[in-house]
């Protein structure tokens, strides 16, 4: 029998675009409609410690899947970073603590890639989150969501806290956010090839130089990471999850370009930033430690991720709007 099967799960974030992968694999592990529990904003403001303890008192969970983040790209992350650090730390702290006062078996952090050092030498292993700063531009992010890290380590050694700690790659696939103000690479990228495509453009512009790099996990590789570590880990030593595949963004984009059969020019702007060089993950702790490995192929995932949002009528009156 899973560990599972029985336990009663709340996770934070469920809602969003990687909370509704994971719970479609929560009942694949066997875990039932009733046993989860999903707190949504407003009822919930996470930040707020009445909230968080009227969340526990209504949830009663055993297992808590901290999936809820404030998070954008690197617009965002420019503009937001006070907001940013205080709303992922004061999530983090108030659920942890409160965790602990209701004595639940797991707590299940997901952290970020921005969590890494700016220059830390590819592939990316978990020994090296600590020997340096973050990017600049995501840095405030990066470091709240690694301080929880630290507290998740201090409350296993004085309390006995159960927990385990996901770091995964940058994550896209259907359902992803395509607003502009706060969406990732890709489907950024994806919304700004159709809609070129669809006006006949004959160019569009990208951030950066494209000389840095990136690696994506497709969302329902992560979530299946995010439930095995649920599974199968009670320490929160970091654990990487990613493909092992390292891109360059000018081979991302013209990629995308291709498959949205945007056939016009890409035009870089320097004046803006490409952030962290490059990012590609050593992924062997995960297969070592809980036995997982990604399934689903760039390309796929890609082809996926564009022939769901083509077909969604609601999204594409917001791209149009």
């Amino acid at each position: 029998m899973s560990y599972l099967e029985n336990k009663r799960i709340c996770v934070t974030g469920g809602d969003g675009f990687l909370g509704h992968n994971v719970q479609a694999r929560l009942k694949q592990a066997g875990v039932s409609e009733d046993n989860m529990y999903v707190p949504l904003y407003p009822d919930f403001d996470l930040t707020n410690e009445a909230d968080v303890i009227r969340m526990y008192k209504d949830a009663k969970p055993d297992v808590v899947i901290h999936l809820a983040a404030e998070v954008g790209g690197i617009g965002a992350n420019r503009e937001h970073p006070g907001r940013f650090f205080f709303a992922n730390m004061a999530m983090g702290m108030h659920l942890i603590e409160q965790g602990r006062i209701h004595g639940i078996d797991k707590f299940v952090h997901t952290g970020t890639v921005c969590a890494y050092p700016k220059f830390t030498p590819v592939p990316f292993q978990e020994s090296e989150l600590w020997n340096g700063y973050p990017e600049e531009t995501n840095a405030p992010y990066g470091v709240a969501k690694k301080a929880l890290f630290v507290m998740l380590d201090g409350y296993k050694r004085e309390y006995g806290l159960n927990s385990a700690v996901v770091v995964p790659v940058n994550l896209y696939g259907p359902n992803d956010n395509f607003n502009p103000q706060s969406s990732h690479v890709i489907p950024a990228l994806i919304r700004k090839c159709i809609e070129a495509r669809d006006r006949g453009d004959t160019s569009i512009s990208c951030w950066g130089t494209g000389s840095a790099s990136r690696e994506f996990l497709y969302v329902e590789d992560a979530a299946d990471g995010i439930v095995t570590a649920t599974e199968k880990l009670d320490t929160p030593d970091p654990i990487n999850l990613g493909t092992n595949m390292e891109i360059k963004i000018k081979d991302l984009v013209e990629l995308i370009a291709k498959l949205c059969k945007f056939q016009g020019k890409i035009e870089w702007d320097p004046t803006k930033p490409d952030g962290q060089p490059r990012r590609c993950l050593d992924t062997s702790k995960a297969k070592e430690a809980m036995g997982w490995e990604a399934k689903v192929g760039f390309e796929e995932g890609l082809k996926r991720t564009i022939t769901w949002f083509e077909a969604q009528d609601e999204v594409r009156e917001v791209v149009y709007g």
